[in-house]
């Protein structure tokens, strides 16, 4: 039997015709060429080669040993263009999915950095509900979904990604504007549009008022954060909202404003229990993880100058 080292030095001396040609195309020495021919063609009592004036030319008996050597190099040439395939992500697809809070700013951030990295993986970029994250990954739709809390299911883990924290964002040219933080009690003296207490976030903001005794008014509720940022920057209020979706300036036409009050949070991966994670993936989260680190609690906000007192 043959070895793959000696498959690949026969054939290098068949396509070259000399040792120095095969040790040339291999490069490696040419004594070690010909001591290998030699030990290989003595090893299996063939001879693979006619001398002729200091070329290689084939032997009528060892023409179907070089066809079949052919075949091996050609699946080799198909098992090396798989393995550089895989490398660039030709033959995956990384399906992931996010809630709305993390997928406006950080999701095309990391999908960025995904992509330098495996320029031809296909992805696949799913928003959803925290609702429906479970049939996302148990049902095999999806990969990984960024989450804006942690469930408590047996069938899914949870990495967890970076911590943030809830900021007050108001119109530009309104009387808060320019100041570099808010309390509570000053956040509810204006018309206030809200999310969903019953949203993870929604609930850290409810807190922030029960914690102070304060009653507050919700004039406009909406489910996202985008929307909310929106009907901000239209003048219609102002609105307590995730660092995430606001960083980066994500959302241009609107102030940030650090509030007094503590709104920490943590921000997950969740993935199927037990499901191997693709190095695609890996990456994935990895890429995720470090953008939303570098804009943690106490990085989000503007530094810019007080410019104008506090108005009462």
């Amino acid at each position: 039997m043959m070895t793959l080292r000696q498959v690949e030095v026969i054939r290098a001396v068949m396509v070259t015709g000399t040792i120095g040609g095969a040790a040339r195309l291999l490069n490696v020495s040419a004594p070690g060429i010909s001591r290998l021919v030699k030990y290989t063609e003595k090893s299996l009592g063939v001879r693979f080669f006619q001398r002729q004036n200091g070329r290689y030319f084939p032997t009528a008996e060892a023409r179907n040993i070089f066809e079949q050597i052919n075949g091996v190099y050609e699946k080799m040439d198909d098992l090396s263009e798989i393995i550089s395939k895989i490398g660039r992500g030709d033959l995956s697809e990384l399906r992931i999915g996010s809630v709305p809070s993390i997928s406006q700013v950080m999701v095309p951030r990391a999908i960025e950095r995904v992509r330098r990295r495996y320029p031809e993986l296909r992805i696949d970029i799913n928003i959803l509900k925290i609702e429906e994250a479970v049939d996302y990954l148990l049902l095999g739709r999806g990969d990984c979904v960024a989450m804006s809390y942690r469930l408590e299911h047996p069938g899914l883990d949870f990495l967890p990604l970076a911590s943030g924290e809830l900021f007050c964002i108001v119109p530009a040219g309104h009387e808060l504007a320019g100041c570099k933080q808010v309390s509570a009690a000053e956040i509810i003296r204006y018309p206030l549009i809200g999310i969903d207490p019953n949203d993870p976030y929604g609930r850290i903001m409810a807190e922030i008022f029960a914690r102070n005794k304060l009653d507050y008014d919700i004039t406009i509720r909406a489910r996202f954060g985008t929307t909310v940022c929106a009907l901000v920057k239209a003048g219609l209020g102002i609105a307590v909202i995730d660092q995430f979706t606001v960083a980066h300036g994500g959302y241009p036409g609107v102030e940030l404003l650090k509030i007094v009050e503590p709104t920490r949070f943590d921000t997950y991966i969740a993935v199927k229990r037990g499901a191997p994670l693709s190095l695609h993936i890996e990456h994935f989260i990895e890429c995720l993880r470090s953008e939303m680190r570098a804009v943690g609690p106490g990085k989000a906000a503007p530094r810019k100058p007080d410019s104008r007192s506090r108005k009462k």
